[in-house]
């Protein structure tokens, strides 16, 4: 079998089965102002999948949106088969979907141990110690600081903070909004080889919502773009990062 064939092989069952997260025809308004104009996405099991737009292009509308807060006014969200459109919050973050949202919004008075317990309690405390020594591996550095508030830690820190927590419900899926938001190259580095380790070692779906459109794409299996409320080109993280549109708008310091 040649090399090509093989390669058709291993991607055709994704075409045709099943998606984890699908997302259609969603249109989420602020008051009378249109956020999403309806929008077509979808996120296979195992995917590291990556939407990527200029700053306010409706990005983490989509996140948020999928998460139940705003709701969509119209289209459908499913999640491993089942209608999440209209389900509130609490109980879609009981469904193996945790979310570290934009901002690092951790909980500064609480100390990363406590943060962590926070993340824990969805799922009942189920693997507790387990997991903690899971995420304490994977962020040596909120080993030394599990007894310090979370708002005296580092911005970097604070990101592997609200990562660490939304691992520790042991999510199917991971959402997970600008990452990369205001950290040092260093750090971003090491988070999106944590967020590659995380997909190859333990399988775990990511859908990554970020501004630092390089990154993101030579990581992701497939790519969305986002242009004021539309999703409006969409291939695999190597298409994207090579095609002269993206290249333009995304890599080279411009921005639509």
């Amino acid at each position: 079998m040649s090399t090509a064939d093989a390669s058709i092989q291993q991607t055709a069952p994704r075409a045709d089965r099943q998606a984890l997260l699908s997302v259609r025809g969603v249109k989420t308004y602020y008051g009378n102002i249109i956020a999403l104009k309806g929008v077509d996405m979808d996120v296979h099991e195992g995917e590291i999948v990556t939407l990527i737009g200029a700053n306010g292009a409706g990005k983490s509308t989509l996140m948020m949106t999928i998460f139940g807060n705003p709701r969509a006014r119209e289209g459908t969200i499913t999640y491993a088969g089942r209608d999440i459109t209209r389900m509130p919050t609490h109980e879609i973050a009981q469904l193996s979907i945790a979310q570290s949202p934009e901002g690092r919004r951790i909980f500064p008075r609480m100390t990363v141990f406590e943060n962590l317990q926070m993340g824990a309690s969805i799922n009942g405390f189920a693997h507790f110690n387990q997991d903690l020594e899971r995420v304490c591996t994977l962020f040596p550095r909120l080993k030394e600081r599990l007894q310090q508030r979370g708002g005296t830690l580092s911005g970097g820190e604070q990101q592997m903070l609200a990562i660490a927590r939304a691992l520790m419900s042991r999510p199917r899926l991971l959402l997970l909004d600008e990452p990369s938001l205001g950290l040092a190259p260093l750090i971003v580095k090491q988070i999106f080889s944590i967020i590659k380790e995380l997909n190859e070692k333990d399988g775990m779906t990511v859908f990554l919502v970020e501004q630092n459109a390089y990154h993101a794409l030579k990581l992701a299996h497939r790519g969305y773009v986002m242009v004021t409320g539309n999703i409006t080109m969409s291939g695999t993280g190597k298409e994207l990062l090579e095609d002269p549109q993206v290249r333009a708008a995304y890599l080279e310091g411009g921005h639509h």
